[in-house]
């Protein structure tokens, strides 16, 4: 039973991820496919599915060669690696939660002028569209579950939790296709992302860590531990597993690493929360002088 709840809890971090990365998918193609059938266009989604599916088997193939060519990594530099793939995958896990923060809203009419301009040059045109969509959702999921496994989950757990995530994730963007109002994708992503910023927090002060020890700096007072946990739930057993796969909990992390936790996740949840200062309605400020009847303004 304990090994049951084990591998569930271990699941979370790369579970999340997929839901979060496959909804956007599903969205971007229940979109494409929606505008389609609108515009009487039907018999092109079987391309746009050509497209969705090469692009999701070029991920899948790039993440097995990834993950083999990481495995062959050990001692010294699979610390760089380890330390390298956690910070990349921080930064770009951050940059993807703004972007989609910012321009969720001109997706859709972004999207469909696209699929107008594909159609109109070649046929194939939109099976491109469709797979750089896709191709580029599911290079960054293969990236972000790659640091979920370097962050301490067994690569069983990360495959299980991806692939219900993936079923889950499919079964939102069904119903969004079906027109469905009861998917709040407003607050979904809304606290999806306050997760993947703290998961995020989590793999930028794993990088630090990894880099550190990568360099060899033992002898400072950084590289002291800023606590130590022996025993509880906390310091071993499914609760820690968890917390450390999710949000990069460690039972004694050195003071940089802690330091580099907090440094990267306040300003990142200022930013996330803080509300776009409203634009000032412009004024008609330059306007061309009166003239006066002697010429003068």
């Amino acid at each position: 039973m304990m090994v049951r709840v084990l591998t569930i809890m271990s699941m979370g971090p790369s579970l999340l991820i997929t839901l979060r990365e496959g909804l956007e998918i599903s969205l971007v193609l229940a979109i494409i496919a929606g505008y389609l059938k609108k515009t009487d266009r039907s018999d092109r989604i079987p391309t746009m599915w050509l497209g969705a599916g090469l692009a999701g088997v070029s991920c899948i193939l790039l993440g097995l060669a990834f993950d083999q060519v990481i495995g062959e990594f050990t001692g010294k530099w699979e610390q760089f690696i380890e330390g390298t793939l956690a910070l990349t995958a921080a930064a770009v896990l951050t940059w993807m939660i703004f972007w989609m923060r910012g321009h969720a809203r001109g997706m859709q009419s972004d999207l469909q002028q696209k699929i107008d301009t594909a159609i109109e040059r070649a046929p194939w045109s939109l099976a491109l569209v469709a797979f750089v969509a896709v191709a580029r959702e599911g290079f960054e999921t293969v990236l972000f579950l790659l640091g979920a496994e370097s962050s301490g989950a067994s690569g069983k757990a990360v495959l299980l939790g991806g692939f219900i995530g993936l079923l889950l994730s499919a079964v939102l963007g069904f119903a969004f296709y079906l027109g469905s109002e009861r998917i709040n994708l407003r607050s979904f992503f809304k606290w999806t992302g306050l997760l993947l910023i703290l998961f995020a927090a989590g793999l930028f002060a794993k990088g630090i860590h990894e880099f550190r020890e990568f360099f060899e700096f033992e002898a400072s007072w950084y590289a002291a531990p800023m606590w130590q946990i022996t025993r509880g739930p906390l310091a071993e057993g499914w609760t820690a597993d968890f917390l450390s796969g999710l949000f990069g909990w460690s039972s004694d992390p050195e003071r940089i690493r802690v330091a580099a936790y907090f440094a990267f996740l306040i300003p990142a949840l200022w930013f996330f929360y803080r509300e776009p200062s409203p634009q000032k309605p412009q004024t008609a400020a330059l306007q061309e002088p009166v003239l006066h009847g002697d010429g003068r303004g």
